[in-house]
C-alpha cells in the first residue's frame, strides 16, 4: 500500500464562505469544495475538469482538477487553456445552469473562462485554472 500524500487548506471565497482544497499528491488530483455539501450532479466540463452542481439551487458544490500540475501549468504565454467541449452533449436547461455557475464566484477565483470566436457565429468557450489560491495546496 503506497503512502497516502494529501495536502489540506483553506481559503476564504470573495463572500466570507470557507473553501476546502485537498491536493492528492499521488494522483494529482485537486479537489475544491464550496461551502457544506450537498446533494449534487457531476457534470464533465472537459476530460479532466469536473464540477459538481446542485441543480435546484444551481451553486456549484465543488471542482475536481484530474492532472492538476498539467491544468495549471504556465506557459510562455500564459496559462494553457482547455475547451469547454463537454458543454455541448449537455441538455440547453443544464448547459445554462453550468455556465452561470462558472462564470460567478465562487468558482471564478478557480476557473477562468473566455471563449474563442471560431466564425462571426460561433463562439467556443475556453476555460484556465487560476493559479493564484493554490499555492499552499499543492
Amino acid at each position: 500500500m503506497s503512502d497516502l500524500k494529501l495536502h489540506r487548506t483553506e481559503v476564504k471565497a470573495a463572500n466570507g464562505e470557507t473553501i476546502r482544497l485537498v491536493y492528492d499528491q499521488n494522483e494529482d488530483v485537486l479537489d475544491i469544495f464550496f461551502g457544506e455539501n450537498e446533494p449534487a450532479t457531476g457534470v464533465e466540463l472537459t476530460d479532466h475538469i469536473l464540477l459538481r452542481l446542485n441543480q435546484t439551487t444551481g451553486r456549484a458544490v465543488s471542482l475536481t482538477l484530474l492532472h492538476f500540475s498539467v491544468l495549471s501549468e504556465r506557459t510562455e504565454y500564459g496559462p494553457r487553456s482547455y475547451p469547454l467541449d463537454k458543454l455541448e452533449e449537455l441538455p440547453e436547461n443544464l448547459r445554462e445552469l453550468v455556465v452561470r455557475a462558472v462564470t460567478t464566484e465562487p468558482v471564478t477565483q478557480f476557473l477562468k473562462v473566455s471563449f474563442f470566436q471560431e466564425s462571426p457565429t460561433k463562439r467556443v468557450p475556453f476555460t484556465y485554472v487560476e493559479t493564484y489560491h493554490f499555492a499552499s495546496a499543492a
